[in-house]
């Protein structure tokens, strides 16, 4: 089965002094050593380089070569499944902010959201249920202890 990744698990998954680093580093092992595969948009790996190079974030931020070699190994890894909007996918962001009267803040997370939604994807593994769970089309893989 495949699962789509939210950026604060990816963040979670590659800073060691990450609150959630050991649960988020956990579920990465578990779901690959069960044969799953994880899915990546683009949008994902341009949100982690951000917050990852922030210093209001990150009390050790990464460099932001750091950050990009980061990010490219996932996008390059044999367990990643690239995945790109479609027409169906910005159709369904612009209903679903409309439906759910969704404001700016979600953004981010309704188009991947229904990026992933388009492409099949059912299972989104985040902290960030809340996001997700209005939309009522996903099951959620928290990692949170």
């Amino acid at each position: 089965m495949t699962h789509g990744i939210d950026t604060d698990f990816l963040v979670a998954v590659e800073i060691l002094d990450h609150p959630f680093h050991h649960e988020a580093d956990a579920l990465l092992e578990t779901l690959i050593s069960n044969g799953h595969d994880l899915a990546l948009i683009p949008q994902t790996l341009a949100e982690f380089i951000h917050i990852v190079t922030d210093p209001k974030r990150m009390p050790q931020p990464l460099t932001m070569a750091e950050a990009i070699r980061r990010a490219e190994h996932w996008w390059q890894a044999a367990e990643v499944v690239r995945v790109f909007p479609n027409d169906h996918a910005v159709t369904n962001f612009l209903t679903w902010l409309t439906r759910h009267k969704l404001g700016r803040k979600h953004l981010l997370d309704t188009l991947l959201a229904a990026t992933f939604q388009s492409s099949g994807i059912h299972r989104i593994v985040t902290n960030n249920e809340r996001d997700f769970k209005v939309l009522g089309e996903f099951e959620i893989v928290n990692f949170r202890p």
